[in-house]
């Protein structure tokens, strides 16, 4: 919106020319989220804790620090969605294509994250949306939105699949990059959720992430920047950059009321609307591969849950005390700080390698 306003005020008022520029309004639009969030998130606190009266439910078999928490509200997300969505609406180009993609993703994932909330609050279980209609409902959103980022740009580069450390390796998927980007989304959004679990958990990682590829998105969407970097040239991503700002922004004003004892948690209305949204930037700007990388804290979140899975069904033992991994630390003895402050610097330390990967061509 106010992309707009620089754009029919600038030959007049010569200092509008600011809104021009993508640093400028990422920046404008992290500040801008984190004091909608700061303002507004007492608000939406108190509201979600009358309505919701005992809060989130909190699992038997968990880690026992983790009943004190019992009565804690949960939806959360709505906060970070509330900030993230009006700063970017304000501050981000509403012609690019790549905007309304990213968010379609986050809202859908966000709405079927609330549903799933709901029904664990109403029903006081930690038993939710049923897990196949979930993921068909994310996939589904997933595809649609892999779709129009396939066919907004120019084959078979938009359909190709790029490889980190290899500046010409590209395998063009065809129509396969759909369900393949689709694949993504889903498995970054479900990735995040399974994250989040401690206070603090979840929301730096994705901020980390944001960062990361808000960096990404910027380069790769500058023809002079990706020419030198000898990185693929995405024209039109440079805007997600300000959408990373913004999630960044939301994200350091849901920390100030997440971090322990946490007043409110993300719930699977904000870990599945990050999750979706970072896997989303992923798909857009061609660093699918990179996003393992960036996002590994979070792959090894899903792993121990999928590996902890099979092993009890196929021996009928379990490899970890507890999955996902994350309660696995806690139940040796780590407390709940030891886990979040350690998971943190593994994030940053993954984030600087998927980064070093822009260079070293």
């Amino acid at each position: 919106m106010l992309y707009y306003l620089g754009q029919e005020l600038s030959s007049d008022y010569s200092v509008l020319n600011i809104f021009r520029y993508i640093t400028f309004r990422t920046g404008a639009a992290l500040v801008t989220s984190a004091m909608l969030v700061f303002l507004f998130g007492p608000r939406i606190i108190a509201s979600l804790k009358i309505r919701q009266g005992k809060g989130q439910p909190i699992r038997a078999d968990g880690p026992e620090s983790h009943f004190s928490k019992a009565g804690t509200p949960t939806m959360g997300g709505l906060m970070i969605l509330f900030g993230l969505i009006i700063s970017s609406l304000l501050w981000a180009n509403l012609y690019s294509v790549y905007v309304w993609v990213i968010l379609l993703v986050t809202l859908g994932f966000g709405l079927i994250g609330f549903y799933d909330d709901y029904l664990k609050v109403t029903a006081a279980s930690h038993k939710g949306f049923s897990g196949k209609a979930r993921l068909g409902l994310e996939a589904l959103i997933a595809g649609i939105a892999c779709y129009f980022i396939m066919t907004s740009g120019q084959e078979p580069f938009s359909s190709s699949l790029t490889f980190p450390f290899f500046k010409d390796l590209l395998v063009n998927l065809g129509w396969f990059f759909v369900p393949f980007g689709a694949f993504v989304i889903v498995a970054a959004g479900n990735a995040v959720n399974l994250t989040d679990g401690l206070d603090g958990l979840a929301i730096v990682p994705v901020m980390i992430a944001a960062a990361s590829f808000g960096m990404i998105a910027y380069l790769s969407g500058n023809a002079i920047f990706a020419g030198y970097l000898q990185i693929h040239f995405v024209p039109g991503t440079g805007e997600i950059a300000v959408l990373c700002g913004a999630l960044i922004g939301a994200g350091l004003g849901f920390l100030w009321f997440n971090a322990p004892p946490a007043a409110i948690f993300m719930g699977d209305t904000g870990s599945l609307a990050l999750g979706g949204m970072i896997g989303a930037i992923a798909v857009a700007t061609k660093h699918e591969i990179v996003l393992v990388i960036i996002g590994g804290l979070f792959v090894i979140e899903a792993l121990s849950v999928i590996i902890q899975v099979a092993s009890f069904k196929l021996t009928g033992k379990r490899v970890f005390a507890m999955a996902p991994i994350h309660h696995h630390f806690e139940k040796k003895g780590w407390t709940e700080s030891q886990v979040v402050v350690r998971f943190w610097i593994i994030s940053v330390l993954l984030a600087l390698i998927g980064l070093a990967t822009l260079k070293l061509r």
